[in-house]
């Protein structure tokens, strides 16, 4: 086989020194890919409200009750049932480096870009992006630095012996399902769904990578093939939503960040990103930072609002003319019901 080598043909000298060049306005981004699962939790941030986030659980049944007549003794022993689950806030950062001749350069009547604006919006989506692989992981990567992923938060000791600061196998009730299975059916689907679910609290959402997703597909009868519009920022009018496949009454999303071979059942009702709201009065220059805009289009940022992200201001260097700067995401992922969570993993067929 040879390659060939792609030759882009230029005008002559007639045509270039007579004839402007055109950049677009925007930058094709072609690098960043689909995050379905981290858009969703940043988009409906909660406050973080001190400095751990305390969930109270009820984890075992109380006194037994007892029947009774007459004068029979009722039972009077008390139980504790109550504990805390407790979450510390993580930080996550990106800087935004900057070259004053670049800055100074770039401000002029030809500028199609604005150099900062570009970088800041560029940086924030590769902050937005990581953070999408730390939440499908376990939160020990970096000395144990990393936001709590779903590995550790939809587990039953396997991966993670403990959660919230609590040990499965003293909280029997914080382990969610974890099953292995090879095969892919509709029967080892059920299974999972009928475990975590009462009645009307069920999963709401399934996430997977796209080859299992693929594979689901090929499970589904011509007529049961119905993709519904997925919207997985519900507040944001601009935000246009994707196609995803039904189950139960819910929708399964494709999301490249995903493990490969695990299909996660969610109920995103017990599963929230709570962020830390910066001071910003405290950092001269500080401000919100907006993840969408329309600098960009190729990735699915485009159509996002703010995700809590905060920029802490240009720091000027001691001996270079340039200029650095942080964006920076402070809170972590919690749930406070596990058990209602729970995944298919080592898929490879059905």
């Amino acid at each position: 086989m040879v390659l060939t080598k792609l030759t882009i043909v230029a005008f002559d000298n007639v045509v270039d020194t007579l004839t402007l060049e055109q950049i677009m306005p925007r930058v094709v981004d072609t690098i960043l890919r689909s995050n379905t699962f981290a858009t969703k939790m940043l988009s409906k941030t909660k406050r973080f409200g001190s400095a751990t986030m305390d969930f109270p659980i009820k984890y075992q049944v109380g006194t037994a009750i007892q029947s009774f007549l007459g004068f029979d003794a009722l039972p009077t022993s008390f139980t504790d049932t109550r504990v805390l689950m407790k979450y510390n806030p993580k930080f996550v950062a990106a800087n935004v480096a900057l070259a004053g001749t670049d800055l100074i350069a770039n401000n002029t009547a030809a500028k199609v870009l604005d150099l900062t604006k570009v970088e800041m919006q560029s940086r924030a989506q590769d902050l937005a992006d990581g953070l999408g692989t730390m939440m499908w992981g376990d939160g020990t990567g970096n000395a144990s630095k990393d936001i709590l992923g779903l590995k550790a938060i939809v587990d039953d000791g396997t991966d993670a012996a403990s959660i919230g600061g609590l040990a499965r196998a003293t909280y029997t009730t914080l382990s969610g399902t974890r099953t292995s299975s090879a095969t892919l059916s509709l029967a080892t689907m059920r299974t999972m769904y009928n475990a975590i679910a009462d009645a009307t609290i069920a999963p709401s959402r399934i996430y997977t990578d796209y080859p299992t997703w693929a594979l689901y597909e090929q499970l589904l009868q011509p007529q049961e093939k119905i993709f519904k519009e997925v919207n997985i920022v519900p507040n944001y009018k601009g935000y246009e939503g994707f196609a995803g496949l039904m189950y139960a009454g819910m929708e399964i999303v494709p999301d490249r960040k995903a493990t490969t071979g695990v299909m996660m059942f969610l109920n995103e009702n017990y599963l929230d990103f709570y962020g830390l709201d910066a001071d910003l009065a405290q950092f001269e220059g500080s401000r919100k930072v907006d993840v969408a805009g329309k600098l960009f289009t190729g990735n699915m940022y485009n159509e996002v609002s703010n995700l809590g992200f905060y920029w802490t201001g240009f720091i000027k260097t001691q001996n270079q003319f340039a200029f650095n700067s942080f964006i920076i995401l402070a809170g972590n992922l919690c749930t406070d019901n596990p058990r209602r969570h729970g995944k298919l993993i080592n898929i490879t067929g059905i």
